[in-house]
């Protein structure tokens, strides 16, 4: 039996200001966007040359907020632009695919916001355009691209762990009635937010689900409010996960394998520490940064795809599209199992 080892991997995560500087434009004028962008600036050299939007007076008042040169009053003009290299899609969960669709369509590299479609059958027809055209397309899943994951990675990859027997995870938020989590019309409920996370790390380690058992919960705006579910691989291996949007909860995970345990400091998808204790608990390696949020992470995602597409790549080892239709998979079995109906 292999020694557990006495020391974590280190991070391989180049400086984010090395990478090359890309033309960005940005598809979207929500929350999201302006955290990508805030991020973004502050710590690489990625330039946020334009803004698309469904109206003029939108994206001219984007543009102004954000000192953003190039202004369109629809996607389309934003997509058919030269000099944007790579298009970043922040609009709502159910307009992904018809956004990327258009932004792949006109040449344009595309990063994502998670979740990448709406399920696998939207998602594989993006992956197969992409390759098509030789385009680079990622799910910007942030929590991937985190410097924390990739020593997460390493120690998932070396086999560590053992085989991983059980994973624990769940993510509650509180939001107000007005947030469009609540609106049936933008694919509201937690799932496709929130519940990524946790089902994204699930299908990372255990792959798509043999099977799916759990309980929905709906709120009276008609959305599913929370849910909580138990996924079981061919081996008999769980995982479950539960998420909300009633109120904010550890958003916390453990990992357990034969020969070892990951258990987090704080919020298991934000930058912060974690620890690796061997199976009889007698070691315990450390893995220690501050916590962050946002702003201390999506900068991470920006730098890795310039990366990538300056060296001719179609994806990235972070979040790579194999994994992301793997959780797309997984999301298609849950919808399924809990009846939960997005209208499409």
């Amino acid at each position: 039996m292999t020694a557990f080892p006495d020391r974590l991997p280190t991070a391989r995560i180049p400086d984010p200001m090395a990478a090359p500087a890309l033309n960005w434009g940005i598809l979207g004028t929500g929350w999201i966007a302006e955290q990508f962008i805030a991020s973004t600036r502050a710590h690489t050299r990625q330039v946020i040359a334009a803004v698309g939007s469904r109206s003029a007076a939108t994206a001219q008042k984007f543009a102004a907020k954000w000192d953003i040169p190039t202004a369109y009053g629809t996607y389309e003009a934003l997509v058919a632009d030269p000099a944007i290299d790579v298009i970043y899609v922040a609009t709502p969960h159910n307009l992904h695919f018809a956004h990327v669709k258009l932004a792949l369509e006109a040449g344009k590299n595309v990063l994502v916001e998670k979740p990448m479609a709406m399920n696998h059958a939207q998602g594989a027809e993006l992956v197969a355009i992409a390759r098509a055209g030789g385009l680079f397309f990622a799910e910007a899943l942030w929590t991937y691209f985190l410097p924390k994951f990739d020593v997460l990675a390493q120690v998932f990859d070396s086999g560590m762990l053992g085989e991983i027997k059980s994973i624990h995870s769940e993510y509650g938020e509180f939001f107000t009635r007005d947030h469009r989590i609540f609106n049936p019309a933008l694919a509201g409920g937690p799932l496709l937010d929130l519940g990524t996370y946790p089902l994204s790390l699930i299908t990372r380690l255990m792959g798509v689900p043999r099977e799916v058992v759990g309980a929905v919960q709906m709120d009276e705006s008609g959305v599913h409010g929370q849910l909580s579910a138990i996924l079981s691989d061919r081996s008999g291996n769980q995982a479950s996960f539960a998420t909300t949007l009633y109120g904010l909860t550890p958003t916390n995970a453990a990992i357990v394998g034969t020969k070892g345990t990951v258990r987090f400091d704080s919020e298991f998808n934000l930058p912060g520490g974690f620890q690796v204790l061997s199976t009889d608990g007698s070691k315990v390696l450390r893995y220690t940064e501050p916590t962050g949020r946002h702003f201390e992470g999506l900068f991470y995602e920006a730098a890795e795809v310039a990366r990538c597409i300056a060296a001719g790549a179609t994806q990235t080892q972070c979040r790579p599209l194999a994994d992301t239709l793997a959780m797309l998979e997984a999301l298609d079995m849950i919808v399924a199992r809990l009846g939960i109906d997005y209208g499409l």
